[in-house]
């Protein structure tokens, strides 16, 4: 195309995408008193600037094409800064390799913008190939954690195999969430370490990890389950022994693996945890969020953990790269009490589900726990009915 044309169809590109990122969200009609779902995806490929994608100079673009492409935008973290909705994206680029970006919105369901730039990820002696899944959270000693999954080839495998790789915990820290300080990578003695998350709060003058122990990189093995242990300091962070909180349980929704989402939210009735559980069924492994809620003197302990799924995918979330997803690694609480929840979809997308700290807690203490058998699940729900066929009963007459 000729300089005119280029122009014209270099504005109309931004004009497209300026409309395309200004489009409300809405909730969507049917909820089922817990939370809120919206209608459209708040983050996906398209959401990504312009200026990361194209090259905007007609004398090395004169077909004004698409020179780097962006595969996805998902499994963000979240954080509440200066009063607005901060998400730190997982954004995969064509070429398979994961990075982290900053975007922020005002309301946090809609109009999401990137920074102008992505995060500028400082590597240890020993260079990431990829990273990503990044946990934010505000710490009380006053300094911003990412903890994120960093991946490298496996360099003890034969040679000819290039899928085998090793996943560890890369730990890096701002103030500002522009500037990033890397600091050495979480030493376990578990083999492979995924979904480490930072508790907010000091416990006994130690920082507490969740951490997710497993022997390879995709299977836990003999791993597994949302483990807990404590370092000294995270400037050279070590965790010499986990305990496990949260194991993971034959014929459940977490039959195959578990991992914590975001940090808990602290409330006066304990720690309200949100994690994704994982089964195989004939189709692949099927991602889930479940919730649990530990004890506010000891957040290993287990006070509450209601039955099966808390969000599944469902329609188009079940759709994309990763298919019959859902995964989550940031949410916000609000100072009112409301909680936007960040999630992800069949590694794809971002999405918003909005609900309250206290209907959250009256799910997670009031909805009945696993009975483990088919038997038990009858039982449980039969009571429900004749109860409520009581109600009824009573209101008919």
């Amino acid at each position: 195309m000729n300089k005119e044309e280029f122009d014209k169809s270099l504005t109309k590109l931004l004009e497209d995408h300026k409309a395309f990122l200004s489009i409300k969200n809405e909730k969507k009609e049917k909820g089922n008193g817990i939370y809120d779902r919206y209608k459209n995806p708040i983050l996906t490929n398209e959401h990504a600037p312009i200026t990361w994608r194209y090259d905007l100079d007609y004398n090395s673009n004169p077909n004004l094409m698409e020179r780097i492409g962006v595969n996805a935008t998902f499994n963000a973290g979240a954080i509440e800064l200066n009063g607005k909705h901060l998400l730190v994206v997982r954004v995969e680029g064509v070429d398979r390799k994961s990075f982290f970006a900053v975007a922020e919105s005002a309301n946090g369901i809609d109009n999401f913008r990137f920074w102008d730039y992505p995060i500028t990820m400082p590597e240890t002696a020993e260079p990431d190939t990829n990273v990503y899944d990044m946990r934010v959270v505000q710490h009380e000693d006053g300094w911003i954690y990412g903890l994120f999954c960093t991946e490298r080839k496996d360099a003890n495998v034969k040679a000819g195999d290039t899928s085998s790789a090793v996943a560890q915990c890369g730990i890096a820290r701002t103030k500002d969430m522009e500037r990033w300080e890397r600091l050495p990578d979480l030493i376990t003695y578990s083999g492979q370490q995924r979904n480490v998350v930072l508790h907010p709060e000091f416990i006994n003058g130690k920082y507490a990890l969740y951490t997710r122990p497993q022997d390879g990189f995709i299977d836990t093995g003999s791993g597994g389950g949302i483990g807990f242990g404590f370092t000294d300091s995270m400037d050279k962070a070590e965790v010499k022994e986990e305990v496990i909180v949260d194991n993971k349980l034959y014929h459940t929704i977490k039959e195959v693996k578990n991992g914590q989402g975001p940090a808990p939210i602290k409330t006066d009735k304990g720690w309200l945890h949100l994690a994704h559980g994982v089964r195989n069924t004939a189709a692949g492994l099927r991602y889930v969020l479940y919730m649990f809620m530990t004890s506010l003197e000891n957040p290993a302990k287990m006070t509450h953990a209601p039955a099966g799924y808390f969000i599944a995918p469902e329609g188009i979330e079940r759709v994309g790269d990763v298919s019959n997803v859902v995964f989550v690694n940031g949410w916000i609480a609000k100072e009112n009490g409301t909680v936007f929840i960040y999630y992800a979809s069949s590694d794809t997308r971002m999405h918003v589900a909005t609900t309250t700290v206290d209907k959250l807690l009256d799910y997670v203490m009031n909805t009945p726990e696993d009975g483990l058998r088919s038997a038990s699940s009858v039982e449980t729900r039969n009571k429900l009915i004749s109860k409520n066929l009581e109600i009824l009963k009573k209101t008919n007459n």
